[in-house]
């Protein structure tokens, strides 16, 4: 049983309800570049269309530091908006005061509305409860369908759900049912791809995966820091010797726990690092002095497929190496597509995010073939990390 409310639970009938989205889309010259934000909310404006309510949808863009903004105004986005849904969608220049409210008045039931980047109130982010109130005079309901600004305690994301009776919409209901399947209740083993470039940004995520995980493997520049901490020769690759003691904690704790923790056994090794540059493979303990650790190899992308093959979930944030830089993608590439393959053979329930992870994926053609991929960023990798996401709590039904 799901412990917080969804758009089936709440009776929006004639209702005013409002939709906190993520339209936080790149912008050029005035348009929107990329849909994908917009149209994955489509299913809870849709359904909240033939409930018959009135759906006020809420949403900030940029940073625009709680000034009005030109550049960061939603106005744009409400004309991309109404293409997609091929219905009117009205917009107010404001998020509150009269330009909303005028707005709102003016709505009949199945109607859709765009009001005024949140951010233009310094009262936003700074989740202020005066802000707060007069957001929810323009709402009866509060749907939350934002999970990619859920780790914040705005007050378009938390605030108003402890202000109107709320609800999660389908992208924050799905994204939550398949972050549960993934790490709440797995069905074991439970495999975790850690990746980036360093193990400081993900100190949080790999202890809070080594407690969690039967498998956890580790790329990318952070295996480096992991091979240095073992002993082993790096050259000069990236790492952070500063960070040796924490890797062996981890890896300390993974022994102690029965966490298979995996590095990479071969590396693709460079002596400079840029587009095609002249390279090698060699085994992890051959590494020279001049030599850059710049992607997996052949038999660690082998192994890391020999451990999905026993896994049943997969959760991965973190590229296997630079692969932004070929031929330095091919590691991370060859093992997202044999994921793939598990995973349409129904023999792999595999969960991403994070937005690196999310551009590899892409690269190697396969985010379609995931079971689920998060572009919810910041979010996701608090989730992964064990923390309580405000905008999630604020759901709950307890």
């Amino acid at each position: 049983m799901k412990n917080f409310k969804t758009i089936d639970d709440i009776d929006a009938r004639g209702k005013r309800v409002l939709v906190r989205v993520d339209f936080n889309v790149p912008m050029k010259d005035g348009k929107v570049t990329d849909a994908t934000r917009i149209e994955r909310a489509l299913p809870t404006i849709g359904d909240l269309v033939k409930s018959g309510a009135k759906v006020i949808l809420l949403s900030h863009l940029g940073r625009p530091d709680g000034k009005a903004s030109h550049e960061y105004s939603q106005r744009p986005v409400a004309a991309r908006l109404e293409e997609i849904l091929h219905r009117p969608v009205a917009f107010a220049p404001d998020c509150i005061g009269p330009a909303a409210r005028d707005v709102v008045a003016r709505m009949s039931a199945g109607d859709v509305a765009l009001l005024e980047n949140t951010r233009f109130h310094p009262g936003e982010e700074e989740n202020d409860p005066a802000f707060v109130k007069a957001l929810a005079e323009n709402g009866d309901l509060f749907v939350n369908d934002a999970f990619s600004a859920a780790h914040r305690a705005h007050a378009s994301t938390e605030g108003l759900a402890r202000t109107l009776p709320a609800a999660a919409g389908r992208q924050m209901e799905r994204e939550l049912d398949y972050l549960a399947a993934a790490l709440l209740n797995p069905v074991r083993p439970l495999m975790a791809i850690v990746g980036g470039a360093k193990v400081s940004t993900k100190i949080e995520l790999l202890t809070n995966l080594v407690d969690k995980a039967d498998i956890l493997v580790v790329g990318g520049g952070m295996a480096n820091t992991f091979l240095a901490a073992r002993g082993v020769g790096i050259g000069k690759s990236l790492a952070e010797p500063k960070f040796a003691d924490t890797a062996r904690e981890i890896m300390s704790k993974a022994a102690r726990r029965g966490c298979d923790l995996v590095l990479p056994v071969d590396a693709v090794v460079a002596t400079v690092f840029k587009d095609n540059a002249p390279h090698r493979v060699v085994d992890v303990h051959d590494v020279s002095d001049g030599d850059m650790i710049l992607d997996i190899g052949p038999q660690s992308v082998d192994l890391i497929a020999e451990k999905m093959e026993t896994a049943k979930t997969l959760v991965w944030n973190g590229p296997l190496g630079a692969f932004e830089t070929r031929p330095f993608d091919t590691g991370t590439i060859e093992a997202a597509r044999f994921a793939a393959k598990l995973c349409k053979a129904n023999r792999l329930v595999a969960v991403a995010g994070g937005g690196d992870t999310v551009a590899a994926l892409n690269a190697a053609g396969v985010a379609d073939d995931f079971t689920y991929v998060s572009t919810a960023g910041g979010a996701f990798l608090e989730w992964l990390e064990g923390k309580t996401l405000p905008g999630v709590a604020a759901l709950s039904k307890t």
